[in-house]
């Protein structure tokens, strides 16, 4: 649904706003969304690392990829090669789909939600976002949901500078909190 309205009208618009010379490739585009989902109790317990397997899988309908720790860091109790996180990376059809629930689901269901800051962009133009309870996702089963999980969320863009990547979200539907 997404790919088709980018396909038909924002491509257009966006040639008409950056004054492209009717060159479609360099367009700002969405190249992959990577969701990171943070669980710390997973070295004690393999219940827990199940739980949020389950939940990951059903927020983006893709397994997970199991990070775990490189170096061993006493300090904060880590031993080598212990899971620390999982992490999908979406494109295509998938990561388009996940794009248009977050937009128009999700972000919305925030509270107090007055739109998403605009200077979470990155000097590549990627931007980044931190949504606090993984609850708010309409696939995640309460009853099942033993911890509240924060889910970072990278926009991987392929634009030249962040007032492009600002102009495709924008394009996009991405809700941007109103400045005065």
């Amino acid at each position: 649904m997404l790919k088709n309205i980018i396909q038909t009208s924002i491509k257009q618009d966006l040639i008409t706003k950056l004054g492209k010379d009717k060159n479609v490739l360099s367009l700002p585009r969405l190249t992959k969304i990577v969701i990171n989902y943070r669980v710390a109790e997973a070295r004690e317990s393999q219940e827990t690392l199940n739980a949020a397997i389950e939940e990951i899988t059903a927020i983006t309908g893709q397994k997970p990829q199991l990070c775990k720790a490189k170096k061993a860091v006493a300090s904060f109790k880590i031993r080598q090669n212990d899971p620390l996180a999982l992490k999908v990376t979406l494109r295509g059809e998938r990561m388009y789909d996940f794009v248009e629930k977050l937009f128009n689901l999700i972000l919305p269901r925030l509270r107090d939600f007055k739109g998403m800051p605009a200077n979470a962009f990155d000097d590549a133009g990627n931007y980044n976002l931190t949504i606090k309870d993984q609850t708010l996702f309409p696939e995640i089963n309460l009853d099942k949901a033993n911890k509240i999980r924060s889910v970072q969320i990278t926009m991987n863009i392929n634009a030249t500078s962040k007032d492009e990547a600002k102009m495709l979200l924008s394009a996009l539907g991405f809700p941007f909190e109103k400045t005065n």
